[in-house]
């Protein structure tokens, strides 16, 4: 299901109000360079300081909103910057460091064996934790929830462990407030940059469960937008730096004033 000309209409103009309020906010660096100004320009060192800066924030600043523009018509309810909760059972807790021992003697994870874990383990006392956000969250109309945590498309290797507690610890919130609760806590990587070839998924392996936890460039933008989104979405794109490129070479040529 393609999207519709209003909707692409709504998320060019999250992209443009995204890139427009960063320029109304971004201080470029005033480091002194004569021999690269001279070669370069200042309005190139400018727009390459400014693209660094936008590439740091660019899942805050235009991923999240577009995401949540896109899943709207699709779903029930949808937050970004969703507060989970704070509050997980000790035997719960417990259980999630479990699993990750075990995964990293035995690298075969099984969301849903795990959650089932978890589920069972809703006992003891209630601790408390850090107020956990979830960059992106939808929800269907049957009140099954689906939570992102929005990453580069590069993750360090060495960082997988802490999603994947992450991810678990969502659940285990979640369960800790409802122990019905139809709860999805997965990673989204909003392209491949390895393309045409696939994404290497050999990097995440071992801590995640790749049918269950990871949605890459095509596979999560067409499950917030349907069919077709993620093509539609990068048109948008397309289409809102061309409206926008007057706005970007007048706001850079002024560093050369």
């Amino acid at each position: 299901m393609a999207l519709t000309n209003s909707q692409k209409t709504e998320i060019k103009n999250v992209i443009a109000n995204c890139l427009r309020n960063k320029f109304e906010n971004y201080e470029a660096k005033n480091n002194f360079m004569p021999f690269h100004f001279r070669l370069l320009g200042k309005d190139r060192l400018a727009l390459y300081s400014f693209m660094q800066s936008l590439f740091t924030t660019f899942g805050a600043s235009i991923f999240e909103p577009v995401a949540a523009a896109l899943a709207k018509p699709k779903f029930a309810r949808v937050e970004t910057q969703y507060t989970v909760g704070d509050k997980i059972f000790a035997d719960c807790q417990q259980s999630v460091q479990k699993i990750i021992n075990q995964l990293t003697i035995n690298p075969k994870p099984n969301k849903i064996a795990e959650l089932a874990i978890l589920q069972s383990s809703l006992r003891g006392n209630i601790n408390k934790l850090k107020p956990a956000k979830v960059d992106l969250l939808v929800e269907t109309k049957f009140g099954e929830k689906y939570m992102f945590d929005l990453k580069t498309v590069k993750p360090n290797k060495g960082d997988f462990q802490k999603y994947k507690q992450t991810l678990l610890e969502w659940a285990g919130i979640a369960y800790t407030a409802d122990k019905n609760a139809k709860v999805n806590t997965l990673i989204a990587i909003p392209y491949n940059p390895y393309e045409p070839e696939p994404y290497q998924f050999w990097t995440l392996a071992g801590m995640l469960d790749l049918e269950n936890e990871l949605k890459v460039a095509e596979n999560f933008w067409d499950f917030l937008g349907g069919d077709g989104a993620y093509n539609d979405l990068l048109h948008c794109f397309e289409q809102a730096g061309i409206e926008l490129r007057p706005e970007i070479d007048n706001y850079f040529a002024r560093f050369n004033e």
